[in-house]
């Protein structure tokens, strides 16, 4: 299945493996040439190419938390009344000028580049035991001895959840608990160029949720509109 995958995105792969020895020579120019800072400096292109679909992604999670306690009302003033209930819900998002598929396209249009990234820096070779160190990492390719990585793989994706999640939903609640501790895990063995590639991923989405939320209030439900949808 690994083979199978890795595959179908041989050519992102391929393409983000040149860019990525392109950056590396672009270190080595600087007088520093580091393949961690390489990987960092890639990652963080990749998501400025992303950014447009980012914020379309945002902006219809955004919009759904807020209309969120407005369909609760519509679910319990209706729930022995699918029909209607789903007819309600239909017009709630028409009112709002929300499609609550919006937020998938731009996460499908993502996930090809995303999956060939890791694939990229799953298969990739370092011409040398010493091209591989970086900072305390005596090797990239081998998972990360004093585990300060997945920790951080941990920790970022708990603060990137939480920007956007509604923690008055229980079930978003969970996941937003969930998610940090099984990345964490299955982090603690992977490569530790994946995991740089994770948290730098992680710590790009957060600049761009906090620039994107900037001087407005953080999305929760508790403090949405309270008058809700009395039809």
């Amino acid at each position: 299945m690994q083979e199978f995958f890795s595959s179908v995105f041989a050519p992102i792969e391929a393409i983000l493996g040149f860019i990525l020895q392109l950056l590396y020579d672009l270190t080595d120019v600087a007088g520093f040439g580091s393949y961690g800072a390489a990987i960092i400096l890639l990652t963080i292109l990749v998501k400025m190419c992303l950014y447009p679909l980012t914020v379309k992604q945002i902006k219809s999670m955004k919009a759904m938390q807020e209309l969120s306690p407005k369909m609760k009302k519509i679910q319990e003033k209706y729930k022995d009344n699918p029909q209607v209930m789903q007819q309600k819900i239909g017009q709630l998002y028409s009112e709002a000028g929300v499609n609550p598929l919006a937020g998938c396209l731009p996460l499908l249009i993502q996930m090809p580049i995303l999956m060939g990234m890791y694939y990229a820096l799953f298969n990739f070779q370092y011409p040398t035991p010493e091209a591989a160190e970086f900072l305390w990492l005596p090797s990239m390719s081998e998972a990360d001895p004093l585990h300060i990585l997945p920790i951080l793989a941990a920790v970022t994706t708990y603060l990137q959840t939480r920007q956007t999640s509604d923690m008055s939903n229980t079930q978003m609640k969970m996941m937003a608990y969930m998610m940090p501790l099984f990345i964490g895990f299955i982090s603690w063995s992977f490569a530790s160029g994946l995991v740089l590639y994770w948290v730098a991923m992680n710590c790009c989405q957060i600049v761009q949720q906090w620039w994107m939320y900037r001087g407005k209030e953080k999305p929760n439900a508790k403090k949405a509109d309270a008058k809700g949808e009395e039809d």
